[in-house]
Formats: structure tokens, sequence, C-alpha cells
């Protein structure tokens, strides 16, 4: 359904996976894969959103930064594996250093910020753009809700949400942020976050679903997939969207 598009400027140009509704925009949406990058799953998530009626745009955020792609099918399959693990570790460690630098947040902001400004300036799409993500790209959501003052709403995906309380205060959009129960990590954290969204006046909801773990809503890990979490958290994203971007 979609194709592949260079957008920004000479300055901050991105790659990035465009999909587009069959009629009008409902409204633009930023859609940030996990750690693995763009993979078919999230170009199928693109789609599906396009499906719906928005105009979708999934950012390619690892070409160039360091990623691994020749081995994404083999290592996240080997990351969530128990008896492949321990024998990843090494390939594991080497896929996920470039992304934990600092000069890799600031290249992945600008680049959420280019695929914002280019559907933000899609006639009629002004002031009706949110972005949704998965893991990594459910922090990158957190993130370009801080940096990005227009963004209409913000879905992140079980996505970590490591902000001064000055940043917190920067978010001036609805947040709806989805965890699973068992990604105790998350969990540990999402109590103190609730209390500082609370206090920086952001309006914020967290859907827990029990039984659940990291990635719940990727259909294409036989480890983690949970579909009845999955169709609700879909359905709450749509009505989401609609309540935000009309």
């Amino acid at each position: 359904m979609g194709n592949m598009m260079t957008l920004g400027n000479a300055s901050t140009s991105v790659h990035a996976y465009v999909s587009e509704p069959a009629g009008t925009p409902r409204g633009g949406l930023v859609v940030v894969h996990e750690v693995w990058g763009l993979v078919g799953h999230t170009k199928d998530v693109a789609d599906r959103f396009a499906a719906e009626g928005y105009l979708a745009v999934a950012p390619d955020l690892l070409t160039g930064a360091g990623g691994t792609a020749d081995l994404t099918g083999e290592l996240q399959e080997a990351a969530f594996d128990p008896e492949q693990r321990s024998n990843a570790q090494p390939r594991l460690r080497k896929h996920m250093a470039p992304i934990r630098s600092p000069e890799y947040a600031k290249h992945a902001v600008a680049a959420l910020r280019a695929c914002f400004d280019h559907l933000d300036g899609v006639p009629g799409l002004a002031g009706r753009v949110a972005a949704t993500g998965f893991c990594l790209g459910g922090t990158y959501t957190f993130s370009l809700a801080v940096a990005e003052p227009r963004l209409r709403a913000a879905v992140p995906f079980y996505g970590h949400a490591e902000f001064r309380d000055a940043e917190l205060r920067a978010i001036s959009c609805p947040v709806l942020a989805f965890y699973g129960e068992r990604d105790s990590a998350l969990m540990e954290e999402l109590p103190g976050l609730k209390k500082r969204m609370q206090a920086a006046g952001v309006e914020f909801e967290a859907v827990v679903y029990p039984g659940t773990g990291h990635a719940f809503f990727n259909d294409t890990n036989k480890y983690t997939y949970n579909v009845e979490a999955a169709a609700d958290a879909w359905t709450r994203t749509l009505t989401f969207l609609a309540r935000h971007l009309s």
C-alpha cells in the first residue's frame, strides 16, 4: 500500500515508509518502529492506520545509525527465545550500542520532527498530526511529545519516559500509553511517571494488560504477542486518535 520516500531537507533527511489512505486523510500519524528497525511489521501497522483513514509516515531511524538490519529477524527471535538468548547476547549488545548514545537521541528526534513537519505541511493536516510507536518507538513517541508542542496526541506502546520534570511540562498533548503487566522495568517506573505527569499537568492515561509483557502488540513475535490485548489497544488507539484529530 505504501512507498519509501525521503523526507526533510539538506540538514535533516530521513527515509520513511509513507502509507496513504484511499480518501481525504482523517489526520497525520508518525509511526515509530521497534528497536529492530523499519521491518515489515511496522510497515504493516502503518498500512493498517492508512486503511483507517490516516496518512501514516514510518521513518527508518536505524539506517546510518549503526543498526544491523541484516540480523534483525534472527536477533528478534534470539532476544525472546530463552534457549537462544544467552548465545545471542554479544550480537544483541552490538545491535543496541549505537542507539544508546546521546548522539543517536538527537538524530532520532530530528528525524521524527522532519516527519512531523512533512505531515503538518500536507494541505488540511496542519494541527492534526499525532504519533505512535512501539518499544524503542514508544520511547521516542514520548520524546517527540516533549520536543514538538504542535503534536496533537501521543500513543506510546511500552516505551520509557525518562525525562526531567521540566521536560514533562513541555508536553502539550494528551498521552495514551500501553504496557504489559510482566514488563517489569516499565512497571517499576509507571507509578512514579503517573505522579510526575499529573504534577506536570499532562493528560496521561496508562493502560496495563494483565498477563502480558513487552511487545504484546507485535503479531510477528510468537513469544510476546497477545491477541486480546493487541485488539483492545488497537480499538482504544483508534478511538483516541479520532477524538483528538477531529
